[in-house]
């Protein structure tokens, strides 16, 4: 498995995974532009399996529908909960631990809700734990905005803490020193990873 972190905008991240013997990838989170991921998915060869929502938010799925349209054959991928407020026809909607298939690498899905009602985060390989909005470098999503949930998004940040210490967070913005950082460094340096208890997050 491979990984081509694409930042578009002032601080969004989109991602591109692929198995480079099959040549099949997938796309997670569109974001406003993918003129930088049809340009690799081309010099590369790559065929286009899936397009992945980590949440509906705009600045994370605006060009679906143009990445889509681009490449007919692949499949639009979301949660239920989010996928419905998409302006695309979701393909496949994913459930908590489903996993797909990418050439030899599977992509299992974690539902994680809090700064969506339907945020995920994707575990690549064993290898890459592509986070969205819900966990940055040093920091976390909102739980403000309409449907967010303060408590759901504690909860979602207290099972990551859970998962590898060697799994490598991508996130789904530039907010934090560095672009990505192993979950172990996370796990002893980031404010809302170390918050205990509902009531300490909530201080944050």
């Amino acid at each position: 498995m491979k990984i081509e972190q694409n930042k578009v905008g002032s601080d969004n991240f989109s991602y591109i995974v692929y198995d480079p013997e099959s040549k099949k990838s997938a796309v997670i989170d569109t974001s406003f532009s993918v003129k930088k991921t049809v340009d690799f998915i081309k010099s590369n060869n790559l065929i286009l399996e899936y397009i992945i929502s980590t949440h509906h938010h705009s600045d994370h799925t605006f060009k679906n529908k143009k990445l889509k349209k681009l490449y007919p054959e692949s499949k639009i991928v979301a949660s239920r909960k989010d996928g419905k407020k998409l302006s695309v026809n979701v393909d496949i909607y994913v459930d908590d631990k489903d996993v797909l298939k990418l050439g030899n690498t599977e992509l299992k899905f974690l539902l994680t809700p809090g700064h969506t009602p339907g945020g995920i985060c994707i575990i690549a390989d064993d290898e890459a734990l592509f986070t969205g909005d819900t966990l940055f470098i040093g920091d976390c999503g909102r739980a403000d905005l309409p449907g967010g949930n303060i408590k759901d998004l504690f909860d979602s940040l207290q099972r990551i803490k859970k998962l590898k210490d060697y799994l490598i967070v991508y996130p789904g913005h530039d907010y934090g020193p560095k672009p990505y950082d192993n979950l172990a460094n996370q796990k002893k340096t980031n404010k809302t990873l170390l918050a205990n208890s509902l009531e300490d997050f909530k201080k944050i």
